[in-house]
């Protein structure tokens, strides 16, 4: 019997090692994958810090608004090995809600998640509600789908579209590359933003670009609506609606 209980306390031992390395690897590669996402790099511009301990993810830093910050926590939810996550990230007030520098920060911010436009040829200059955009676009559909975004900011009194549409606008210089945890942190965060979507009852997965939503939606429009979200995220190659219309 002592032979016995040596030899399990040998094992146990013997195995904590590699269990407290195989925690320690997969906390480094949520973290890893967290700060080379897109949305990290890109649209929260490296001021969010990730770390993890045993697969509880703690964020920290400083970000202009509340979307921001749910923007980080939804983007590393769902990565592999998190358990859960503790945003501690602070919403500086430096820029004043609905003030021109604020417009113009939100419209920028979208302009980088958005698909089918272009943050790095597009300007935007904000003057007593006033936007004013510049730039060159390679559509009119470019054109016009980038004011649109614009007039959907709040605050946003009307907008002024002298983008030009160019034969050869120059090549997007950020965000060429969206990866499938920025894909799903993106479309989760809309569906949370929009009253008419099913947010909760809603799942989400990406696969190299490819977008799978399962779930619940009140009707058809609702869950076109969602199809609709999904498609205008900068990086979706497709999107699969699986979601089920009530009765």
């Amino acid at each position: 019997m002592n032979n016995m209980k040596k030899w399990t306390a040998l094992t146990i031992i013997a195995a904590s090692p590699a269990g407290l390395f195989a925690s320690s690897d997969t906390d480094h590669k949520i973290e890893e994958s967290a700060k080379d996402s897109y949305n990290y790099r890109t649209v929260l511009n490296d001021k969010v810090d990730v770390k993890a301990q045993d697969g509880v993810v703690t964020l920290t830093g400083q970000v202009q608004d509340r979307e921001q910050r749910d923007l980080a926590a939804e983007t590393v939810v769902n990565l592999p090995g998190v358990v859960s996550v503790n945003n501690e990230i602070v919403v500086r007030d430096e820029v004043p809600e609905h003030s021109d520098k604020w417009i113009a920060i939100e419209i920028r911010s979208l302009l980088l998640v958005k698909a089918h436009v272009s943050a790095s040829a597009t300007t935007v200059d904000v003057n007593g509600g006033v936007v004013t955009l510049a730039g060159t676009a390679g559509s009119t559909a470019q054109r016009d789908l980038t004011e649109f975004y614009a007039k959907g900011v709040e605050g946003v009194r009307s907008v002024r579209n002298n983008i030009v549409v160019a034969e050869n606008p120059p090549k997007e210089t950020v965000g060429e590359s969206v990866d499938d945890a920025s894909i799903t942190g993106q479309l989760k965060f809309e569906l949370a933003s929009h009253g008419s979507t099913s947010a909760l009852k809603t799942k989400v997965e990406t696969s190299n670009g490819i977008v799978t939503i399962r779930g619940e939606a009140a009707n058809e429009a609702e869950k076109t609506l969602v199809t609709k979200l999904a498609e205008s995220i900068r990086g979706v190659v497709s999107v699969d609606n699986r979601m089920k219309v009530r009765d």
